[in-house]
């Protein structure tokens, strides 16, 4: 209010131009409704905001390009258009390659475990289950929902063998073995090879770049599938239905 009041006793004449056209002549500021007064407001600030920016741009243009505090990063794997490399909070103020490489198989690992959860997501939606039953008690892969509802049906001992499950992974599999990983996340275990060795050096660097991209999508897409799970609809993949195909969600879980 005391904006609307202000802005109602300025003057015509104090008002630029820029700004005094956004008001029609057949109005005056004596007689402007507290709405339009707050209309015109509005549309004034984003007149003079763009006013700032072409002002800014204009210096920019003297003083030459911005340099980024953390360019020696810059040319890293992962940083690409149109954010380029985005720190927003810092994490590679003064960082060293230690630092980094522990921050990249961080974020790595994270992106590989959301693939796999989103696509467990995806998959267990569309009704497939592992046959038989997850325990002794003849509890069945069937007879678990998807999403964060499964871990209130899962019992103990199926808990049990998902937890020495990702042990044995983390252990034993997720990890350079026999030690010839040539970057970070490079897991060696002469197990799984489809042929890393025989790609171009621009090839690697496009295909790891990939999977960092599909890695950060799907860390936003299982919290995404989490949130929307959580909320009254219960529906994870409430935007089907805005296609006009919407998904029975865990029906007669």
């Amino acid at each position: 209010m005391h904006a609307v009041t202000h802005l109602k006793k300025l003057k015509t004449e104090t008002i630029p131009n820029s700004i005094r056209v956004l008001l029609p002549p057949q109005y005056s500021y004596s007689t402007m409704t507290p709405q339009m007064t707050k209309l015109y407001l509005c549309l004034s600030c984003m007149v003079w905001s763009a006013g700032a920016f072409r002002a800014s741009e204009t210096a920019r243009q003297k003083v030459g390009p911005i340099v980024l505090s953390n360019s020696r990063f810059e040319n890293e794997i992962g940083v690409q258009p149109p954010l380029g490399f985005f720190d927003p909070l810092g994490l590679l103020d003064e960082a060293d390659d230690a630092r980094f490489n522990r921050l990249r198989y961080v974020e790595l690992k994270h992106g590989r475990v959301s693939m796999l959860a989103v696509l467990g997501h995806i998959v267990t939606t569309g009704g497939v289950r592992l046959p038989g039953d997850i325990d002794l008690h003849g509890t069945s892969f069937a007879s678990i929902p998807t999403g964060l509802a499964a871990i209130e049906k899962i019992p103990p001992a199926g808990l049990l063998q998902l937890f020495l499950f990702v042990g044995l992974l983390e252990l034993g599999v997720m990890k350079d073995i026999t030690g010839d990983g040539e970057t970070v996340g490079d897991f060696r275990n002469d197990f799984i090879d489809f042929g890393w060795d025989t790609f171009s050096p621009e090839e690697k660097e496009r295909k790891q770049a990939i999977e960092l991209n599909n890695g950060r999508a799907a860390q936003l897409g299982i919290l995404g599938l989490m949130v929307h799970e959580m909320l009254p609809s219960r529906d994870p993949y409430m935007i089907n239905a805005f296609f006009g195909a919407p998904i029975d969600f865990n029906a007669g879980y």
